[in-house]
């Protein structure tokens, strides 16, 4: 009899019987990538504002700007880093090693990039997370003081603001106490940071959570003794912003107000004002000198004409009459 060639399911005695091992506990599902989506604590990174239904462009202007400036600042840095990379894949030149490597899950990830754009829900805000060797503070402000100073960043059309952030952490329970704590040591819990006037200001968005004053005020108290408030004299000004579940927060320097806030295309602006301004200063004549200017210039010709006859005339005259008093002075 021949053999039926389509497939038939298992008879009960062809099954294990549930003899199969059971696993001890369930996985939990993820979804690979997933825990890199969203604004995370422990991140450190730069808040962007922009021009409405601009984000897409902004976005691919500031990587091409940042990656130019981080290029600048940190060549060293990023040299090192690919060197070891390097190293690294030359000394995996085992298969059998990369296999095992690979089963075990013990491979070196890839390095990530040192900007990584967030996609976040709304319009005119963009967060970018930075990695090391990146510091948002001192980065941001080279930019800014570079614009400041006429070097006008190419393109950026539709960048606004640009804020810092040295430590992010969750709103909730003491998140805000943990990242204050590590923003603020360096700069007002250190021996030589003494006497120093500080301001805070803080920006809240999509979160009732907590209030303004209530940041303030632990902000404040977490500042410590032998400090003052300045609010307009500051050496210190930290930066407090808190989006959603989340708290990030940065010190900047006495310039930020000088620097626009941070805001490049008021920066762009002023610089454009300046140099028109010194330009127009350029044309205008010197103070205490009087323009000459020949009234000449704005008569017919033919008037021109008869006036340079007039005063030929009156010159003739002129000499004859003096002619006449010499010869008479002669006789006398």
């Amino acid at each position: 009899m021949a053999t039926d060639p389509r497939k038939r399911k298992a008879g009960p005695d062809q099954r294990d019987g549930g003899n199969r091992k059971k696993s001890k506990g369930r996985q939990k599902w993820t979804v690979p990538g997933g825990e890199n989506r969203g604004i995370q604590p422990g991140d450190t990174g730069i808040w962007v504002t922009c021009a409405m239904n601009k984000e897409a462009p902004t976005v691919s202007d500031l990587r091409q700007l940042f990656d130019k400036y981080a290029s600048q600042l940190y060549d060293s840095t990023l040299e090192a880093e690919a060197a070891e990379g390097e190293d690294s894949e030359a000394s995996d030149v085992d298969i059998e090693s990369e296999i095992k490597k690979e089963v075990e899950g013990i491979r070196k990830p890839k390095v990530e990039p040192l900007f990584k754009n967030i996609k976040l829900p709304g319009q005119c805000l963009i967060f970018f997370k930075t990695r090391s060797p990146v510091e948002p503070v001192s980065f941001l402000h080279k930019i800014c003081q570079d614009t400041a100073d006429g070097n006008e960043p190419q393109r950026c059309r539709f960048v606004k603001r640009l804020t810092p952030l040295s430590a992010i952490g969750k709103v909730a329970g003491n998140g805000l106490k943990d990242v204050a704590t590590e923003v603020l040591a360096p700069h007002f819990h250190g021996p030589e940071q003494t006497g120093k006037k500080f301001a805070i200001r803080v920006n809240i968005r999509n979160n009732k959570q907590i209030s303004r004053d209530e940041i303030i005020q632990q902000v404040a108290a977490l500042v410590g003794k032998g400090h003052k408030v300045n609010l307009s004299d500051y050496d210190r000004l930290i930066l407090v912003e808190v989006y959603q579940s989340v708290i990030g927060m940065s010190v900047v320097g006495p310039d930020y107000d000088k620097l626009k806030k941070y805001n490049l295309a008021e920066l762009r602006d002023n610089t454009i004002s300046g140099y028109q301004k010194e330009v127009a200063d350029d044309n205008t004549t010197p103070e205490g000198q009087k323009e000459v200017k020949d009234d000449n210039t704005s008569k017919d010709p033919d008037e021109l004409a008869v006036g340079n006859a007039s005063k030929d005339q009156e010159r003739a005259t002129h000499e004859n009459a003096v002619s006449q008093d010499q010869k008479e002075l002669t006789e006398i």
